[in-house]
């Protein structure tokens, strides 16, 4: 049995941000701890009602969540590798800001994608103070890399499930 292939297709300066900001993910990841509120966020709560258990679960799942979380994030920057080189804002001139670029994934890949695209997501809200639908402010240019980030995510959950 084959499995399921997800072409994505990326402007390769959208590939460049793209690319950037998960580098800067991953550079979270590897010095974050659960006092910052973005990683906290990533290892949420196990008992609402009972925070010893919930550290206590936490300072046993914690390391794993996040390796996990930069497994993925590694994953994903092989995905975005031209000609073997990832692609970065410096590289990408006028000429080939527009030009396409497809980015196949397996259902492996995709998961990783999936994940990291959602936990991009969860640290940005974090960052931008985003608790609930009511907290996008519209007028601030970080909110738009946040809704990229809900598109591209969108996106990827819709060819997913065609």
């Amino acid at each position: 049995m084959t499995e399921r292939i997800v072409v994505l297709e990326l402007a390769r300066l959208e590939a460049a941000h793209l690319t950037d900001l998960i580098e800067q993910f991953a550079a979270l990841l590897d010095g974050g701890t659960g006092d910052d509120p973005a990683v906290a966020r990533l290892v949420p709560d196990a008992y609402r009602d009972d925070p010893d258990s919930s550290a206590e679960f936490r300072r046993l799942t914690e390391d794993d969540l996040l390796q996990r979380r930069r497994d993925d994030v590694r994953d994903v920057l092989a995905t975005l590798l031209v000609d073997g080189a990832p692609l970065t804002i410096d590289t990408v001139d006028d000429e080939t800001a527009t030009t396409s670029m497809t980015v196949p994934l397996d259902e492996t890949q995709s998961a990783a994608w999936l994940r990291t695209l959602a936990a991009l997501r969860l640290v940005l809200a974090s960052r931008l103070d985003i608790t609930d639908e009511g907290d996008h402010d519209e007028t601030d240019p970080r909110f738009g890399v946040y809704d990229w980030i809900g598109y591209r995510l969108e996106g990827l959950l819709q060819a997913l499930d065609d």
